[in-house]
């Protein structure tokens, strides 16, 4: 959900509070909020297109910056104003290129996340075999334990390839996650995704609906301590995973 704009107010409000109305509850309020028909991500990418090709540098850092928090990568970036360069102008497209290097320099470039290479020198447990059912992409599974006594709780090792999630699903009793290496993502249905990095923890209680896998450039391991049975539901939509 789009985060509430108070930038008009702060700025404008004694000024022009009516302008401030409209910038922080209209445009950034109702228009930004419509993310069902057209994702934050796109409408980012659309905003900082028009104020390059209007010339609006002013406007263009705090937008570069909102689009760095939609989704939008560095590589990204850089493509759109090097399109851009032929339709807008050349020194506009300089002009882009000094304000979005500032904004993106601290991002790690693709493929800068756990490789491959480093996933056979840093996993506990064996890769295990591919799962087949209820993942998008590929994903592996080596079964740690799994008698019924004393825990009475199975123990899975989960590889996940780049991109790699499960479907949304629930626990009947529960389930904790132990990450063990490279990045993802965990979900709640209804809340934000979080970023998950190796010495993190997530107690999933029973009942809530949820969804976990890889970042899109890094593998991701997890030990999945679970006691009782799994609801599976649906495949997690392209559109939501990408806006991560």
């Amino acid at each position: 959900m789009a985060k509430k704009q108070t930038a008009g107010r702060d700025i404008l409000g004694e000024f022009a509070p009516k302008f401030a109305e409209l910038n922080d509850d209209v445009l950034f309020g109702d228009i930004w909020a419509r993310e069902e028909e057209l994702s934050p991500r796109d409408r980012s990418m659309i905003t900082v297109s028009a104020l390059i090709a209007e010339g609006n540098f002013e406007q263009l850092s705090p937008h570069l910056q909102k689009a760095k928090e939609n989704g939008l990568t560095k590589e990204e970036i850089a493509e759109i104003i090097t399109h851009l360069s032929f339709y807008a102008g050349w020194p506009k497209a300089w002009s882009a290129f000094h304000i979005a290097k500032d904004i993106f320099k601290n991002e790690k470039k693709t493929g800068q996340y756990m490789t491959s290479d480093q996933l056979s020198n840093s996993t506990i447990f064996p890769i295990g075999e591919k799962v087949e059912a209820n993942f998008t992409g590929d994903a592996y599974l080596q079964m740690i334990f799994t008698d019924e006594t004393p825990l009475n709780a199975s123990i899975g090792n989960v590889t996940f390839a780049p991109g790699a999630r499960n479907y949304w699903h629930s626990h009947k009793i529960g389930q904790v996650l132990l990450v063990t290496g490279g990045e993802g993502w965990y979900q709640e249905e209804g809340k934000p995704a979080q970023l998950l990095k190796t010495g993190d923890v997530i107690n999933i209680p029973p009942h809530v609906t949820h969804w976990h896998g890889a970042a899109k450039d890094s593998w991701f391991v997890h030990l999945a301590i679970t006691p009782g049975a799994t609801d599976w539901l649906e495949p997690v939509h392209d559109d939501l995973y990408h806006t991560l």
